[in-house]
């Protein structure tokens, strides 16, 4: 799971435990930090303002640095919303390993502002994608064509605008990885 500070809570935290219930290890990375350092998540809220508050949420550490993740080492990569997905983007070594994911085929995940590192990482072009709508129009311009809808698979890549679609997402990203869940 490729995020940082402000990373939207409840978009790192359920997908994390999801996978990990299933049996994956998800080692949390993120650019500019090491080992150990902790990541503070926000809780995203709406108001009568015309855009969201941000709340403080839970912490998370740290278990790689971006820089050392090997792509080759993990079925897949998840990138939360929320406002970290805008200052991850500015590393190049966070850049590169979104590029890394997607040359691999990897299954990739992504919800709401997450599609802000992917087109920042020029991999979208081509892409049919969702996203939190504010982010539409970076989609757009990175050579995606942007729906509004709730979630959307494409090749390897399956997008979601926001937590309230964590089923259908999570459902999506599993079965891109392989896994089969009956009940």
């Amino acid at each position: 799971m490729l995020t940082g500070d402000c990373a939207e809570d409840y978009e790192v935290k359920v997908p994390q435990q999801s996978l990990q219930m299933l049996g994956y290890k998800v080692d949390i990375s993120a650019p500019n930090k090491k080992v150990g350092d902790m990541l503070q998540l926000v809780v995203h809220d709406f108001t009568t303002l015309d855009t969201y508050i941000e709340l403080p949420g839970h912490h998370i550490s740290v278990d790689i640095p971006a820089s050392e993740v090997n792509v080759n080492e993990y079925e897949g990569l998840v990138v939360p919303g929320g406002r970290a997905p805008e200052y991850i983007r500015m590393y190049d070594d966070t850049l590169k390993l979104v590029q890394d994911f997607f040359k691999a085929g990897k299954p990739v995940a992504v919800i709401c502002h997450g599609l802000q590192l992917l087109a920042a990482a020029k991999v979208l072009e081509g892409y049919r994608v969702t996203s939190y709508p504010a982010c539409a129009a970076e989609c757009r311009l990175a050579g995606a064509d942007w729906q509004s809808e709730p979630v959307i698979t494409d090749k390897n890549l399956v997008t979601a605008q926001a937590w309230p679609n964590h089923p259908a997402w999570l459902r999506a990203f599993v079965e891109l990885l392989g896994a089969k869940i009956k009940v």
